[in-house]
């Protein structure tokens, strides 16, 4: 059985452009397999994958590379930079603790038992100031054949169509910031239709009690009866959530608190991570390059690919042949 990558990308903070598809495809893969050469060396496995692009659906024209007018709407401000450090990350015990107790007392105030989101107006406020991107995705419509569609269902659609066209392989989907939101629904409300193996996000908002609140709102017209939210019923092995401390978008980076285990026993495991993204001294926690050359994400995707015994295995063969070449040459030199 084939096994197939793919990634969902998109930033939650303002409607942000994006290079080109072929662009960003190009970047993620070098993050990927930098990290993955970090951690394993020549052990570090080949993938292929496909990029769910999206910002074409706001945008007409993407970023370019070639435009270096920090001025000019087209300009990428944050283009790939291989990594320049590889330090450990240091969890940061007291803001955790303090930040955990505020974000858990508002958790509590904005949404309800039954997963219904309180004080409306405060809510609505918010996304419309901060987090215009899913402002767009829940609300915004765009005209299609004089037909006006919601941008969420034309931004789902293509999710769909790559997931459809890779339904026979095994599949890792990472999802990065408000793709993990769009992933999480179409693997909700589609249920089983999919064949995930592993679900990896980061640098995720779904733990925001507004996000919570709208999922919970949709899959209701499906399951009325819903008190918790779960895992999806497509990801049959693992789902992995990632994030920086330092992440604002990813605040809320405890999902197992709020996501239950599903019906194959899969539940989400939070881990925290050091996000090295840095460009001219400044630094982005959220930056998708850095998440993807992590050591945990490196090794997620090559557990996906390998597993732990075939690795062994493989390492194991490969040394012996190098044993049994080096005496053949030895051989040759003697004679």
């Amino acid at each position: 059985m084939l096994k197939t990558l793919i990634y969902k990308s998109k930033r939650i903070h303002g409607l942000s452009n994006k290079p080109s598809k072929g662009l960003l495809e190009k970047w993620w893969r070098q993050s990927i397999s930098e990290g993955l050469k970090n951690v394993y060396g020549d052990d570090a496995p080949d993938f292929r994958f496909e990029l769910v692009y999206w910002a074409d659906i706001l945008h007409e024209t993407p970023l370019d590379e070639d435009i270096t007018d920090a001025n000019n709407p087209l300009y990428i401000a944050e283009p790939y930079k291989k990594g320049l450090s590889r330090r450990k990350y240091v969890v940061k015990e007291k803001r955790k603790k303090n930040s955990k107790s505020l974000l858990k007392f508002f958790s509590h105030l904005l949404l309800n038992k039954d997963l219904s989101i309180n004080y409306t107006y405060i809510t609505d406020a918010i996304v419309h100031k901060y987090y215009k991107d899913l402002e767009a995705y829940y609300y915004r419509k765009k005209e299609i054949a004089k037909d006006e569609v919601f941008i969420k269902d034309l931004i789902r659609k293509r999710l769909i169509r790559i997931l459809k066209k890779y339904e026979n392989d095994e599949i890792l989907l990472l999802a990065h910031s408000m793709g993990s939101i769009i992933a999480y629904d179409v693997l909700s409300y589609y249920g089983k239709e999919f064949n995930i193996d592993t679900f990896l996000t980061f640098g995720s908002p779904l733990g925001f009690p507004v996000v919570i609140g709208k999922i919970a709102e949709e899959l209701k017209l499906k399951q009325p009866d819903l008190k918790r939210l779960t895992t999806p019923e497509s990801v049959a092995s693992k789902w992995s959530n990632f994030s920086d401390i330092e992440d604002k978008v990813a605040i809320y980076d405890q999902l197992a608190n709020d996501f239950d285990m599903n019906s194959l026993g899969v539940k989400v495991v939070d881990t925290e991570v050091f996000n090295d993204y840095r460009l001219n001294k400044e630094v982005n926690p959220h930056k998708s390059f850095g998440y993807l050359r992590t050591e945990e994400i490196a090794k997620a995707i090559f557990e996906f690919a390998y597993g732990e015994k075939p690795i062994l295995k493989k390492r194991f063969r490969l040394k012996f042949l190098k044993f049994l070449i080096d005496i053949k040459i030895k051989t040759k030199k003697k004679k």
